[in-house]
C-alpha cells in the first residue's frame, strides 16, 4: 500500500489518471488504451508498468478472441482516498483506505438516512440499472452534505489554530517551541513522537524531552487554572494524553 506521498506522485501525471479513469470501468490491455487515448503503445506501457509496480494495478493474460496470442489486460486493485486541506493556519494530508465489506458490514459506519439503500442492497439480486441511477444519485446527494459538514469542521479548525497562534508566539521564546506546540495541536488526540520531531528539526531528542516537560507543566497549570479548582479524577479516567502521568 502506497502513502500520500506516493500516490501524489504516480497520481500527478496526467495520462496515468485518464488510464486509471478507463480501468475503473473494466479492464483494458494497452493497444486499446494507446487508441483511446491518443497516446503511444509504448508510453501506455511504461505507465501501466509504473502503476503495475507501486500496487494500483493488476495484470493477466487472457486469450485473444481472434484466436491471436494473449492480450495482458489491466485492472485497478485499491481502493483510497486522498485528501489534502490547505489554507493560512491549515495544512492536512491524508491518505485513507476504502473501508471493505457489504452493505450490512458498513451499516453501522453510515448516516441513518442511508438505511434505506443498505436494505435494498442487503440482498443478493441484481440491480437494474434504472434503480441502480437512482441509488447512486442518493448517495451522490449524501456524499455532498457530508462534504458541506467537512468543510464546515475544518474551517472551524481553521480558526482554532489562527486564534491560538497569538498565545503560542507569546508564550514561546524559540522557534523550535513553537514548532513544538502546533505538533502537539496538529494531532491532540495522540502523543508526539519526539524521535520523529527532533529529527524533523535536527535538534537532539534531550532538548525536545526538555521542551516537552515545560511545555506539559504549563498546560497543567493552565487546565487547573481554566477549571478554577483543583483537578482530580478517578483511575481510568480518559485524560488527555499531555496530562496523564
Amino acid at each position: 500500500m502506497v502513502d500520500f506521498d506516493e500516490a501524489l506522485a504516480i497520481l500527478e501525471n496526467p495520462t496515468r489518471r485518464q488510464i486509471l479513469r478507463r480501468l475503473v470501468k473494466e479492464p483494458h490491455y494497452p493497444l486499446q488504451l494507446s487508441e483511446l487515448l491518443d497516446v503511444s503503445q509504448q508510453a501506455v506501457v511504461k505507465h501501466l508498468r509504473v502503476l503495475e509496480e507501486s500496487g494500483f494495478v493488476d495484470s493477466e493474460r487472457v486469450p485473444s478472441e481472434k484466436g491471436g496470442p494473449p492480450k495482458k489486460m489491466y485492472t485497478v486493485n485499491q481502493s483510497f482516498s486522498l485528501r489534502l486541506d490547505l489554507g493560512p493556519d491549515l495544512f492536512r494530508a491524508e491518505h485513507r483506505s476504502i473501508p471493505s465489506g457489504g452493505p450490512m458490514r458498513l451499516s453501522n459506519r453510515l448516516p441513518p438516512e442511508l438505511d434505506g439503500v443498505v436494505d435494498r442492497l442487503g440482498t443478493r439480486r441484481k440491480l437494474p440499472m434504472v434503480e441502480a441511477m437512482g441509488v447512486l444519485s442518493e448517495l451522490d446527494s449524501a456524499l455532498e452534505r457530508i462534504d458541506g459538514h467537512r468543510d464546515a469542521v475544518i474551517a472551524l479548525h481553521q480558526q482554532v489554530m489562527k486564534k491560538v497562534s497569538p498565545s503560542i508566539s507569546e508564550q514561546s521564546g524559540t522557534y523550535e517551541e513553537r514548532q513544538l506546540a502546533h505538533a502537539m495541536m496538529s494531532h491532540p488526540r495522540r502523543p508526539l513522537d519526539l524521535d520523529a520531531f527532533s529529527q524533523g528539526l535536527r535538534i537532539q531528542s534531550m532538548h525536545a524531552e526538555e521542551m516537552m516537560e515545560t511545555l506539559r507543566e504549563r498546560l497543567m497549570r493552565d487546565f487547573a487554572a481554566n477549571q478554577g479548582r483543583l483537578v482530580a479524577a478517578r483511575e481510568g479516567t480518559p485524560l488527555p494524553w499531555w496530562l496523564a502521568r
